[in-house]
């Protein structure tokens, strides 16, 4: 049961991203396509951060820049 509840929530996220972004990738070349779905996950969950931010009320702390 533990198994089916990691694939539900694989597939669960993979659905998320194909209907937030689409479900084709354009690029031609292999080493393209593995960057341009990385690059779709990684704006899926940056997507997530900020609706988490605005749903529980969150200020994000940002570090000083070193001078």
């Amino acid at each position: 049961m533990d198994n089916y509840h990691k694939r539900s929530n694989v597939e669960t996220t993979f659905h998320m991203i194909k209907s937030k972004f689409g479900d084709a990738v354009r690029s031609k070349l292999e080493r393209a396509q593995i960057n341009e779905v990385l690059c779709k996950v990684l704006c899926h969950n940056i997507c997530c951060l900020i609706q988490s931010m605005f749903e529980l009320g969150l200020k994000p702390k940002f570090w000083a820049q070193a001078a």
